[in-house]
């Protein structure tokens, strides 16, 4: 009724307006009979009156609809056009609804095509390198170990972009179990042995073997070796270690990874796991993406866990794990 009444305002002023200029013209024509000019503007009052109610009541579903908030962008398919405006307004609607929905699957299909490009590509850039890691793993030469830290690291860049690629079809590609955690972390840490022994840091794992959670797999492990490769590439101390602890709290399973690196600057902490950003130490460690706790955060997220960060500059970064 409010919006009615709004946009039916300059109506009501303009036929007030003639009224008076009528009245008034009449009067200087030397017509004085006041109850003649008020009997006709009662009868013009109530023929403006009748057309309001037939205009609020002809459009009045149309009236609501405009007043409501809008759930999706298909909601205006349910009113039923019950005046040349509205039905000419719905016609405009549905004709730049149909052209968005052809441009957005358009849209789509771009990014679809993307998508399984990115993953034919990377799937080929894993053959040659395993076949180069085959040709290398007997030889123990510095130049032979050089290439091979160098395997690792586009082996983890190829994955990067393979999780990446593959976080908006999260579903289409997961399989939760119950899962033994101290295995799926000896598993993680056996895997990134080479990136230890580069980085001079030992792990250390004090766990309780019948902890159990219920994850994916492949998605976990691809969660710890980003807080791994984070926390050697990090920790600069010869000889350092990083812990995995394990424990149940509140009917929780929390994983702490804990390192003796850098550690964080505090005005750095509110923004670790947005996508991108790097900080002071991803300007002295060039090695850093700016990915790799960004898609550690999101991928937890969609498999039900949570990721605690805490650090303390110069003394080194706790990451927990709530399952």
């Amino acid at each position: 009724m409010k919006l009615f009444l709004r946009e039916q305002r300059p109506v009501i002023m303009i036929y007030f307006v003639q009224l008076i200029v009528v009245t008034f013209v009449y009067w200087l024509d030397g017509y004085r009979n006041v109850a003649v000019s008020l009997y006709a503007v009662l009868l013009s009052s109530c023929l403006l009156t009748g057309y309001l109610v037939f205009r609020y009541m002809t459009h009045r579903s149309f009236y609501r609809r405009l007043e409501q908030p809008v759930a999706s962008i298909g909601d205006f398919t349910d009113v039923k056009p019950e005046s040349p405006l509205s039905e000419a307004l719905h016609r405009l609607l549905k004709l730049q609804y149909r052209h968005y929905l052809s441009e957005l699957n358009e849209h789509t299909e771009k990014i679809e095509s993307h998508i399984q490009f990115i993953n034919q590509w990377v799937h080929q850039m894993k053959t040659p390198i395993s076949v180069i890691h085959l040709m290398i793993q007997q030889e123990s030469d510095p130049r032979s170990m050089a290439i091979a830290d160098e395997l690792d690291r586009l082996r983890k860049g190829l994955d990067m972009v393979l999780y990446t690629a593959r976080l908006d079809l999260f579903e289409h590609d997961l399989y939760v179990e119950t899962l033994a955690l101290e295995k799926v972390v000896r598993r993680a840490t056996s895997t990134q042995k080479r990136l230890f022994i580069r980085g001079k840091v030992f792990p250390v794992l004090h766990m309780e073997q019948q902890l159990s959670i219920v994850s994916d797999e492949k998605w976990l492990d691809f969660v710890l070796t980003q807080l791994i490769s984070n926390a050697v590439r990090y920790t600069t101390k010869e000889n350092g270690k990083l812990y995995f602890r394990a424990n149940q709290e509140g009917g929780r399973t929390i994983l702490e990874i804990e390192d003796e690196g850098i550690g964080i600057p505090g005005s750095d902490l509110p923004r670790v796991f947005d996508a991108y950003f790097t900080g002071e130490n991803g300007r002295k460690f060039q090695e850093s993406t700016g990915m790799g706790m960004y898609l550690a955060k999101e991928i937890c997220h969609k498999l039900g866990h949570e990721i605690e960060l805490e650090s303390i500059e110069g003394k080194g970064t706790v990451v927990r794990i709530l399952f």
